[in-house]
């Protein structure tokens, strides 16, 4: 894999054992961390923030979010491996290999 590739962490709703994680506002409690409010509305960032794949929504996690706030990104993480999560690489052509969390 071109590690030079643009890329995101994927984290998905669903547990290693293939089971669907309750509750089902996670992504947007988490996403929230790192949002704004503006115009009367929540703003999610660049750097954290839900996506729907193939019709599921998911957490994207960019790099960036790594170097500028690295308690956060440690948190997320721990969130993500105490509940067991799936998580991929996405690169910029949207192809996502798995990866355990241990490697983020």
């Amino acid at each position: 894999m071109d590690q030079a590739q643009p890329f995101r962490f994927i984290i998905e709703s669903v547990t290693q054992d293939g089971k669907r994680f309750r509750p089902s506002d996670w992504i947007d409690r988490l996403s929230s961390w790192d949002a704004t409010f503006a115009q009367h509305r929540l703003v999610f960032s660049e750097r954290l923030h839900p996506v729907n794949i193939k019709g599921e929504k998911c957490l994207a996690i960019e790099p960036t979010l790594k170097e500028q706030a690295p308690a956060m990104y440690e948190q997320i993480l721990g969130f993500a491996r105490a509940n067991n999560l799936k998580a991929h690489r996405q690169t910029e052509d949207g192809v996502m290999t798995e990866i355990a969390l241990d490697d983020l």
